[in-house]
């Protein structure tokens, strides 16, 4: 099969509850608190408006009908479309899962709402679509090094070696990649799924043990806005840069 694929579809998480966001999220849900003059999520939609995507799954729990009404209020060219969890929160990938018949059989982009991206030298999407490979993998992670991950606390999470592939932090060691929270995945990675509640990082560790995790690096700013102490220091690098 050729390499390289073009993304015209996109699931946007943004189901959480944003506990480490509160107290902001006592009365939003978190993709709706403001950082550098607008909602987390109209950052990630306009993201992938620019990258070209055209139909957009978004998943909803905590306060949804807010959510709901904001994205379908959003004057935009892109499809979207609700993945509705209401009933019981499915985590990340329990929520991929859920989607799946909203996705279509292509491979298509995952981007978490609490991440905020701007791109460098290169469109990420794009980026990510031209270094697919299907026949090696099943997911390909857009990864930042970890000395560029703004307001980013934890100690990093892969290791990637001259191919791309991936292996995960060692304990008691830091990665010197840190997951940005978008990532290109294929439906194969989603199947045989262990529960109807569960991580994305179950299929990532199978991906693993197949060798078919990989990841590519992100050349612009990341920020990482999980608490309310993130996001005047986002602001100031964003306003400054």
């Amino acid at each position: 099969m050729m390499k390289g694929t073009s993304v015209k579809t996109a699931m946007l998480m943004a189901a959480g509850l944003g506990k480490r966001m509160r107290p902001l999220t006592a009365t939003r849900p978190k993709p709706l608190v403001r950082v550098a003059g607008k909602p987390l999520i109209d950052h990630a939609l306009a993201r992938l408006e620019a990258g070209g995507i055209e139909r957009t799954v978004v998943n909803v729990h905590y306060l949804p009908d807010t959510l709901i009404a904001h994205v379908r209020a959003r004057k935009t060219p892109m499809e979207i479309l609700i993945s509705d969890e209401r009933e019981k929160l499915l985590e990340t990938g329990g929520g991929l899962v859920r989607a799946m018949p909203l996705l279509g059989d292509a491979p298509f982009l995952c981007v978490n709402s609490d991440n905020i991206w701007i791109d460098g030298p290169q469109d990420s999407i794009a980026m990510l679509g031209s270094h697919w490979d299907d026949d090696k993998m099943d997911a390909l992670l857009l990864l930042v090094p970890h000395a560029r991950a703004h307001c980013h606390k934890g100690s990093g999470d892969f290791h990637m070696d001259n191919m791309g592939r991936l292996t995960r932090r060692r304990p008691g060691r830091l990665a010197p990649f840190v997951f940005t929270g978008v990532q290109l995945v294929s439906p194969r990675l989603l199947r045989e799924p262990p529960t109807d509640a569960f991580s994305t990082n179950f299929f990532w560790s199978r991906a693993i043990e197949e060798g078919r995790l990989y990841g590519v690096s992100h050349g612009g700013l990341w920020f990482d806005v999980g608490s309310p102490a993130a996001i005047p220091a986002a602001e100031a690098i964003i306003a400054g840069g």
